[in-house]
């Protein structure tokens, strides 16, 4: 025994040995989840407890190198965040704690609003498996921070579909059995399971859970995440879920309700408070209390508590109507199966992925994203369309080729029954319910996603905000040095702390407006409320600003470019391999009984709701025009027949001749031949976006054979047409059709064989009935545009911005309506951009061809003005190089957007034709895009546009459905003339907003550089007099300022975006200077007056002789220790008083965006009454008035002085902003740079004039620094480099693979 004993202790040395050297090669070399499987194996494995502790150690020395490592969550996706590890430190949060109580809460303030500031300074680094808190933080353009606190949850499990493998279900393949999930442990194969701990977090209604695999945390989606086939779904999920089972994937994936919460006001009023505007108003409210200033503080706090409460008003209604909009019909009670024939009612909150629930015959609101197994259905899907069409949805395959495919919603959607849409009807065989495998819960469905995105929408960026924010910092440096000289001068002349510390701190409130974000959104209210008087709302306001600065609009086509139905225009029936004339009436005489009627009245998915034809509108259009008559079995029909009551259709009896009807015998051959032209429908297979194509089998009444009817894209029928049926002039017919933008659809036919049976026919797959047809003929539709389209593309094309249409029509239907609203012009080329994935070891690739070549207008070389964002670059180009567009598919978009990504922003810069695109590939266009610096605008009709809609920088909805909740702005007119209305408003406002941040800026340095002076002789102004600045002037200036309406019409050029850019500076900077001589001036010039003397209230400069006044300097009164009171104070209050109403008047801009100031009336209004009561107090004073601002009478000859000095003050400063600014600059420099980096030009004769203004650009823009700078934006450089590529646009007919980048262009077809 003994010897047995040390042998084993031998061998457990050797191995301790082994697994320590591989623990120390795994930390040193290998990766994190090798390190943990190696520790796994080491802490089972027999090994003494020395090596256990050093594994231990080993272990901790890992966790030490993966405790700065940064993970990647959601990777590839849209919400893809980075995310550290934090344990909270008790040493830092106790230095927190210190500083908050120093700081009065200010630390914990700044913590709140920098959360990676506040998680770092409270917590340490550590690993993601051993972490409390976590840091995320955006991988887009924004880097947006967030933190989130990690929870843990005891399973029985590690995984959603684990197999909890228990005793008591085992012999069931879906777990069905009755046993519940101990909290405790779980009795697994006779032991006692002890449960797993699972670290969680949650972030933006989305949980999270950690996986020891991959060792990072991952999001559980639902049923695609095993990657399940399709017959998979049939054989192994299709019985249902044991309660056990449904209970443990509760845990992962909660409660089936995708859940809005209101908050209460008192939290809303706290993260309003809490916006470090409002915190600065309070800490200047504080301080001028301590001031006495009592007037206007309480003034300021009024103006406050309005804003907070009618913020607070807005946020709580769009809170109330998005859960209003989503709670309608969320929970409802369901039919779930429990095994192969138990079936139990239960709410829906209570569903899972896998379970499988009963559609009931009346139909319902989906809970949930569920894939059909059995039965078909007819579902309203406007919840996610728009569109109020009902579309039948059938069973997903249970054998042939699309079964052995990985289930996937989006290319699966024609099965899947979607959360928040309508099912109206079920169709079902007899005694066989219609059932559905529920895919997707919660927050993880379809409108779960929508609902996401909207309470947290992704940040806009616009130029404007982020330069208020650092003309702000611009603005507290200015007060940073007042500060500074006001404690040195305050301490040189022995002023008390109590009074150092108060002054210092009033210069900066004095330079930080406190009243500027009330000011900025004046504007931006006007500009709402005037939308609203043209019928277009919004809950987004601060985007109106944004809209001013569009260049690029996408709009979708069908019920936004053109009307939402369409007209037959004619069909044209082909027999013997030729066309037959065009007919416009299908419904004669001579085509009842032919083929190519009973084709289009047996060729769609038409049903019938309470008695009434409803289906998508180009089937209606097609059958009505028909005559014919659709007849649904009813239920009880349905129930005792097996197979199923098949759809008839037939022609209606008043077709029969009146001539014939009068005889028996002919009457009765005449109906006898109508009964046979009924036609029952046995088998359909719906409309595939990818195929292109429908196809039904009927067996028409007395027949023993089937037939096979199809309807789709011209091209793609008569690919799968016998070849000789197909008439020779096909291409040529349809090229005239679609040219005239016709919407053409083909027919055609094929006879079964007569043995097929019904059973069989059901197990047919639609490649083996979809080939060898016969070519039946053209049906050509009219997709009407409406009639205001045109104009207002031609007006947004004059105003420089580019328009593009989004839109899930095919190809040449969108191209056709491009051209015929004038979105494409007659001349220009349409270039296909035709994109296959990689297939059988061969590379994706790209086929680009010509759509039709069209007519040119003019072939002599023409001098094209392209415009590149802020101006102007004149190439001197041919037309025919330059006028093109590129027309790309959704399929195609999806391949080069993966395999040709160096391709995807050349192509964009010029396609203006988008088709078949899908929902998430419309806001992925919308990304590209403004990835390349575009402004982008958004319109459309439907929700399926709502990614889109909220992604543009400017969304409007045409809807009032969910996408008026969804987009920023909603227009009650169903036409795009909203889309100029909001540009013009928006241009509008973003001038209003420049005017209103400049006058503010003006108006906080202007009483700066007043309190500035009036401090060096220990000074300052009265309360009065800052209550009337503040609120008599400038609060009722920058409230009227902002009333200018929009100008009439769209100019070629934007306003700025930017508040740093060279004019604005230019023209802030200039009227800085001026106050600041013309203030400096008054203040020395009062000085050497004859008359001054240190004021006091025995003073009477008005009537005492100048020769007996003393020439003594200024100090402090006894009798006003704040020595409001004195010459100065007057002299500057009455200056700087004129100052603002100038700058206010100056940097009311009206034309080429807004309209002239003199018509905004409450404006010239305000400032004339001012002008007016201000030149009267100053030229002859009321002693009452003079009493309440705290002002001093002086000698009417120095009134007359200041009013000399305000008026040159007034026309010197109007003459440098409209001379200087708005002419020599504007024209001589900026202007001009817009041509940087543009080929030189021959020489030419100049006159006198243009070669002054061509050398003073020349030395202008040299002295600013602005020649040859490259610019600003990415589209400008890449249309900069395409104009020089030779191989740009591709040639007709060439292809371009993934493979061969470098050549880009192969060889032509």
């Amino acid at each position: 025994m003994d010897r047995f004993r040390t042998v084993r202790a031998q061998r457990g040395s050797v191995l301790c040995g082994r697994v320590l050297s591989h623990v120390r090669s795994t930390v040193l070399h290998d990766s994190r989840r090798a390190c943990e499987q190696t520790f796994s194996a080491a802490v089972h494995s027999p090994v003494c407890a020395t090596s256990r502790a050093l594994i231990e150690r080993s272990r901790r020395s890992c966790d030490t190198m993966q405790t700065r490592e940064v993970k990647i969550i959601n990777q590839g996706l849209e919400d893809e965040m980075e995310v550290w590890g934090y344990q909270p430190c008790l040493w830092k949060r106790i230095l927190v704690g210190v500083g908050a109580v120093f700081s009065g809460g200010l630390l914990l303030l700044l913590l709140y609003w920098l959360p990676e500031w506040g998680v770092k300074g409270t917590c340490t680094h550590t690993s993601l498996r051993n972490a409390h808190t976590l840091l995320l933080r955006t991988t887009d353009e924004f880097k947006q921070w967030f933190r989130a606190k990690v929870h843990v949850m005891s399973a029985p499990g590690n995984k959603p579909f684990d197999s909890l493998d228990l005793q008591s279900t085992a012999q069931l393949p879906n777990g069905d059995g009755e046993h519940g999930i101990s909290a405790e442990r779980v009795e697994h194969r006779g032991q006692f399971r002890q449960p797993v701990q699972i670290h969680y977090f949650t972030h933006h209604s989305t949980r999270y859970y950690w996986n020891d695999v991959i060792q990072n945390f991952e999001l559980y989606k639902g049923l695609e995440d095993v990657k399940v086939s399709c017959a998979s779904i049939h054989s192994d999920h299709s019985s249902g879920l044991s309660k056990t089972l449904q209970d443990y994937r509760r845990l992962f994936f909660g409660e089936n309700e995708i859940a809005v919460r209101v908050p209460s006001l008192f939290k809303l009023l706290i993260k309003e408070v809490l916006n470090p505007f409002y915190i600065f108003q309070l800490f200047s409210v504080i301080l001028w209390s301590a001031e006495d200033y009592y007037y206007y503080a309480t003034a300021i706090v009024f103006m406050s508590v309005i804003s907070i409460a009618t913020s607070l008003y807005t946020i709580k209604n769009q809170y109330v109507m998005l859960h209003d909009m989503v709670a309608a019909h969320s929970v409802v009670r369901v039919s779930v199966c429990r095994g192969s024939k138990d079936i139990e009612q239960a709410m829906s909150t209570d569903l899972v992925p896998g379970d499988v629930i009963i559609i009931p015959v009346n139909g319902m609101i989906m809970p949930c994203d569920a894939v059909l197994v059995h039965g078909t259905c007819i579902v309203n899907e406007s919840m996610l369309t728009g569109e109020s069409v009902p579309v039948t949805k059938t069973s997903l395959p249970s054998s042939g080729e699309e079964a052995s495919s990985s289930f996937n919603m989006e290319e699966h959607k024609r099965y899947t029954l979607f959360c928040g849409t309508h099912v109206i009807q079920t169709r079902f065989y007899t005694a066989e319910l219609v059932e559905a495998v529920v895919v997707r819960t919660g927050f993880s469905t379809e409108k779960g996603q929508l609902v996401r995105s909207i309470l947290h929408p992704k940040p806009t960026d616009f130029k404007l905000y982020r330069d208020a924010y650092l003309f702000l910092l611009c603005l507290v440096g200015v007060a940073g040095i007042g500060f500074i000289y006001t404690i040195v001068l305050s301490i040189m002349n022995k002023v008390p702390a109590k009074t150092i510390i108060i002054e210092s701190l009033d210069i900066i409130t004095i330079t930080v407006p406190p009243a500027l974000p009330a000011a900025m959104t004046a504007g931006i209210v006007y500009a709402q409320r005037r939308l609203k008087r043209v019928g277009i709302f919004c809950i987004s306001p601060q985007r109106i600003n944004m809209c001013g600065q569009l260049n690029l609009v996408c709009f979708d086509k069908t019920g936004t470019l053109t009307e939402d139905g369409l007209d037959l225009w004619g069909v044209q029936s082909a027999e013997g391999g030729r066309f037959s004339p065009p007919e416009a009436d299908a419904a004669k005489e001579s085509l009842v009984n032919t083929a190519f009627v009973a084709c289009m009245a047996a060729c769609h998915s038409l049903t019938k709701i309470e008695g009434e034809l409803s289906g998508d509108p180009l089937d209606l259009k097609m059958f009505s025009a028909t005559g014919w008559i659709l007849e649904e079995p009813t239920e009880e029909e349905t129930t005792l027949h097996n197979p199923i009551m098949p759809t008839v259709v037939r022609p209606p009896k008043h077709s029969v001749p009146e001539a014939n009807q009068n005889n028996p015998l002919t009457h009765n051959m005449e109906l006898s031949a109508l009964s046979s032209c009924e036609i029952g429908i046995v088998r359909q297979f719906p409309f595939s976006s990818t195929l292109q194509r429908m196809s039904v089998v009927v067996r028409r009444l007395g027949e023993k054979h089937m037939n096979a009817y199809l309807k789709g894209a011209p091209e793609v029928v008569a690919s799968l047409c016998k070849q000789h049926t197909v008439p020779q002039s096909f291409t040529e017919t349809l090229e005239t059709y679609t040219r005239q933008g016709f919407r053409v659809i083909a027919l055609a036919h094929r006879q079964l064989e007569s043995k097929l049976s019904w059973h069989k026919v059901q197990s047919l797959s639609r490649d083996l009935i979809e080939t060898n047809m016969e070519f039946l003929g053209l049906v050509i539709m009219q997709n009407k545009i409406k009639e205001e389209t045109a104009g207002v593309l031609l007006e947004l094309r004059q105003a420089n911005i580019r328009t593009l249409m989004v839109t899930g029509d095919n190809m040449l239907t969108a191209i056709s309506v491009t051209r015929d609203c004038g979105m494409v012009r007659a001349h220009e080329r349409v270039i296909i951009a035709d994109a296959a994935p990689p297939k059988d070891f061969h590379p994706a690739s790209i086929t680009w061809h010509d759509t039709d070549n069209p007519a040119q207008t003019n072939k002599d070389n023409q001098t094209v003005e392209i415009n590149l964002e802020d101006g102007v670059y004149d190439k001197r180009v041919t037309e025919q190089e330059q006028s093109y567009h590129f027309a790309v598919t959704g399929r195609a978009f999806a391949v080069i957007t993966e395999h040709f990504p160096q391709l995807v922003q050349k192509l964009v810069l010029k396609a203006t034709v988008f088709a078949r695109m899908a929902p998430d590939q419309k806001t992925q266009l919308v990304e590209v895009l403004q990835g390349i610096d575009y402004t982008v605008g958004m319109c459309g009709d439907g929700a399926n546009d709502c990614g889109a809609l909220k992604r543009a920088h400017c969304g409007i909805s045409l809807s009032e459905l969910e996408a008026s909740v969804a987009s920023p702005f909603t227009s009650t007119t169903s036409n795009i003339s909203c889309v100029p209305n909001l540009i013009r408003e928006g241009r509008a406002a973003l001038i209003t907003s420049f005017c209103v941040f400049k006058f503010m800026a003006l108006y906080s340095i202007i009483q700066y550089l007043s309190v500035s002076l009036l401090y060096s002789i220990l000074s300052n102004l009265g309360d009065f007099q800052f209550l009337f600045i503040d609120i008599a002037i400038i609060l009722i200036i920058a409230f009227t300022m902002s009333l200018n309406p929009a100008w009439k019409e769209l100019v070629w050029h934007r306003p700025p975006s930017s508040l740093i850019s060279g004019r604005l500076l230019c023209s802030v900077l200039t009227q800085i200077l001026t106050c600041l001589v013309f203030q400096v001036l008054a203040f020395l010039l009062v000085r050497q007056q004859s008359w001054y003397e240190t004021w006091t209230p025995q003073s009477d400069a008005c009537n005492v002789s100048s020769s007996g006044l003393s020439h003594s300097r200024n100090v402090t009164s006894p009798h006003d220790h704040k020595n409001i009171k004195n010459y100065e104070n007057t002299t500057l209050f009455y200056v700087s008083s004129f100052q603002y109403l100038a700058v206010a008047i100056i940097f009311s801009k009206g034309k080429p965006f807004r309209q002239p100031s003199y018509k905004n009336w409450p404006f010239m209004l305000s400032c004339i009454s001012l002008y007016t009561f201000v030149l009267l107090i100053m030229l002859y004073p009321v002693p009452a008035i003079d009493s309440f601002l705290e002002i001093v009478c002086v000698p009417h000859d120095w009134r007359v002085t200041l009013v000399i000095i305000v008026i040159v003050n007034a026309a010197v400063s109007f003459m440098l902003e409209i001379l200087i600014l708005d002419i020599i600059l504007r024209r001589l420099v900026f202007r001009c740079n817009q041509g940087v980096n543009r080929p030189a030009e021959p020489p030419s004769a100049d006159t006198p004039q243009e070669a002054n203004d061509r050398w003073g650009s020349f030395f202008l823009s040299w002295l600013f620094c602005l020649r040859n700078k490259p610019p600003r934006v990415r589209y400008m450089h890449l249309a900069l480099e395409l104009q020089d590529a030779a191989d740009w646009p591709p040639r007709h007919s060439t292809v371009t693979y993934a493979s061969d980048l470098q050549s880009h262009i192969s060889a032509p077809l």
